[in-house]
């Protein structure tokens, strides 16, 4: 009878022991069940990754070659129409939502069906309808940088139209002289020597002094080595580095204004009637309105042309100048949006098409978020 509570005793240990084994057993496959998932976990992370990639590699080539096809049709569109340009081109046709497979199955592709999930969408902008704001700054000579009085005048009268203050038009243009004293293209010479007796009148020298403008936009503009030097403008985003422009005064002047990376005239074939107004002295909206409207009917062949029409708008003694106003165009932004499945991109490419040589050159590419 003694040797009972012994035995009861034992037993009792060895059901704990049992219980603690099956208790580690279960920690342990409850572990393992953790450590698995998480690396079945992270490896399907990785090949969703790669996955990711390697649609977001497919939409950047086909985004590349929509793009150069955009610039094969510049180009044509440079040979066949003497080098004018307006709006009824084809190059101003824009390209709706399509499927990649149609544009390959109309040129004869086999494989035109692995394009069925992807589709292609854009448009072709004329850069040199809008305000260039380089223009607000004349080089006479390589490394010389002026201030251009008449166009910091057009840009006065567009930010007047546009109900914004005028008097940012200085403090832009110095921002812009200041920013160009860097810049690789500092060295190029504007002057147009077929048309030099008609140039705009320049300011030389900085913000300050003599009888220049004395709005400083925080910075010596003079002094070449200046402890605070100006960001390089590269687009109008750029204006908010400059006092008094706000996200939504940008905002308003987007349509009508860019950057450019030489000083462009404004084509008056595919200019806005904002932009007509300003850079035309005298001329009312409405009147520029009228002139848009006429020019829907008929484009402009020539500066003659334009200058026909200007009269005809009530613009009374009106000298065109080819280095302010043409037809021809030779900076276009191209507009493009590729969705690949689950990739996207949608950039904007600043396209030159050199009409001497017959080629096109990408400036620069945007993409947008």
């Amino acid at each position: 009878m003694r040797g009972a509570p012994g035995r009861r005793n034992a037993r009792r240990e060895r059901e704990r022991q049992s219980g603690a084994a099956i208790i580690t057993a279960l920690l342990v496959v409850a572990l393992s069940a953790i450590l698995v998932s998480g690396i079945l976990w992270r490896e399907q992370v990785q090949i969703r990754r790669i996955e990711n990639q390697r649609l977001m590699s497919q939409a950047l080539w086909v985004s590349r070659g929509a793009l150069d096809w955009t610039r094969l049709i510049l180009r044509s569109e440079g040979d066949t129409s003497g080098g004018v340009t307006w709006l009824g081109g084809v190059w101003g046709v824009p390209i709706a939502r399509t499927r990649l497979s149609d544009f390959l199955g109309r040129i004869g592709e086999v494989r035109a069906q692995e394009g069925a999930e992807t589709y292609l969408s854009g448009s072709i902008e004329d850069a040199q309808a809008r305000f260039n704001l380089h223009d607000l700054v004349s080089s006479p000579a390589p490394g010389s940088l002026q201030l251009n009085l008449q166009e910091i005048e057009a840009f006065q009268r567009l930010l007047q139209l546009l109900g914004i203050n005028g008097q940012l038009a200085k403090n832009t243009a110095v921002a812009v002289r200041a920013s160009l004293a860097q810049s690789a293209t500092r060295f190029q010479s504007t002057v147009n020597t077929a048309t030099s007796g008609t140039n705009a009148p320049v300011l030389g020298g900085g913000a300050v002094g003599g009888g220049n403008f004395t709005d400083n936009p925080g910075l010596e503009d003079g002094d070449d080595n200046a402890a605070v030097a100006p960001l390089q403008f590269t687009s109008v985003d750029s204006l908010l580095d400059v006092p008094g422009y706000s996200p939504e005064t940008v905002a308003r002047l987007r349509p009508f204004v860019t950057m450019l990376p030489t000083v462009t005239p404004v084509n008056m074939n595919t200019a806005p009637a904002e932009v007509v107004a300003a850079i035309v002295p005298g001329m009312s909206l409405s009147a520029a309105q009228a002139f848009v409207a006429r020019r829907e009917t008929v484009f402009f062949h020539n500066t003659g042309d334009v200058q026909l029409a200007l009269t005809g708008a009530g613009v009374q003694e009106t000298a065109v100048n080819p280095n302010e106003m043409d037809v021809t165009t030779s900076y276009f932004f191209v507009h493009g949006r590729v969705q690949h499945e689950r990739a996207e991109v949608d950039r904007t490419t600043l396209v030159y098409r050199d009409a001497l040589t017959h080629t096109t050159r990408i400036v620069r590419v945007l993409d947008q978020s």
